[in-house]
């Protein structure tokens, strides 16, 4: 892995997987993409045109896709439950067809049930996903979140129960959202803040960390809000950003923005996160 870290984004697929997302990714000068490859508010197991995949997979992209938000592997809800198993697993399916470096997909909550009978489910069904994943298939990055509600994981340090839960597992990454963080409560705009961040995952989970969401954020710290803002034009604030793409934990990662707007925005973030980096 290059110690520089590729700037891209999440792509519009439309006209193919690869024939519409590697348009979108040139439009937005993005040097990697974050794809969904089945409706991201449903259930449906999406089959995808073989071509396609095998033309993204050849394409030498590096790649991630990110599972409907849906998933929730704590829901007390039996058909949640069975539906993001199910959808998850098709997900790493067409990731190994895609020739994906990972999946993401979010820590879920306990919605009202107790986080022990939560992390119990947790285990119980996304341990077997994990297993079934060969050793040069995708990796199933663990997103946490705001911390809204009954969330298992939102800080860097609720990641270590939550790795736990799962022994560990070789395959289990980290996708870390800039703004989930913010929001959650790690201060990345003050001074040392990001230096403390990322230091605490890396002491947590060392060489998980496959991928990072570059979002800004419209709320402050600690809002427990997930809503993304353009680079700079949040409370976090542009700089951070250049000291988080100079810290060992993140170097040669992927940054992906998933920012508000379309192309010309998009392609206005990964130009800046890419002077940032350059700098």
């Amino acid at each position: 892995m290059t110690s520089t870290s590729l700037i891209g984004g999440h792509v519009s697929v439309t006209g193919g997987l690869a024939t519409g997302g590697l348009k979108y990714m040139a439009e937005i000068g993005a040097e990697m993409v974050q794809v969904f490859v089945t409706n991201p508010r449903g259930w449906a197991l999406t089959a995808g045109k073989p071509e396609e995949d095998t033309k993204l997979a050849e394409s030498g992209v590096v790649s991630f896709i990110h599972t409907p938000y849906l998933v929730n592997f704590g829901s007390p809800n039996p058909e949640t439950l069975a539906g993001s198993t199910a959808i998850t697993r098709h997900t790493l399916l067409r990731g190994v067809a895609t020739g994906s470096k990972g999946v993401v997909v979010h820590t879920g909550s306990a919605v009202s049930q107790s986080r022990d009978e939560a992390f119990r489910q947790l285990r119980e069904h996304l341990l077997p996903l994990l297993e079934e994943i060969p050793d040069d298939g995708p990796d199933l990055l663990l997103e946490p979140m705001a911390g809204q509600g009954a969330m298992l994981c939102a800080t860097v340090q609720d990641l270590e129960p939550y790795l736990a839960a799962l022994d560990w597992h070789p395959k289990a990454g980290v996708c870390l959202d800039t703004c989930h963080a913010f929001a959650a409560g790690h201060d990345l705009a003050a001074e040392g803040g990001v230096r403390e961040t990322f230091d605490a995952l890396h002491a947590i989970a060392p060489g998980r960390l496959k991928l990072v969401h570059a979002n800004d954020s419209k709320d402050v710290c600690g809002s427990k809000k997930d809503r993304h803002e353009n680079i700079g034009a949040g409370h976090i604030g542009a700089q951070p950003f250049a000291e988080m793409m100079r810290h060992p934990a993140v170097a040669g990662v992927p940054i992906c923005i998933e920012t508000p707007g379309k192309v010309e925005k998009n392609r206005e973030d990964i130009e800046l996160l890419k002077k940032l980096r350059d700098s």
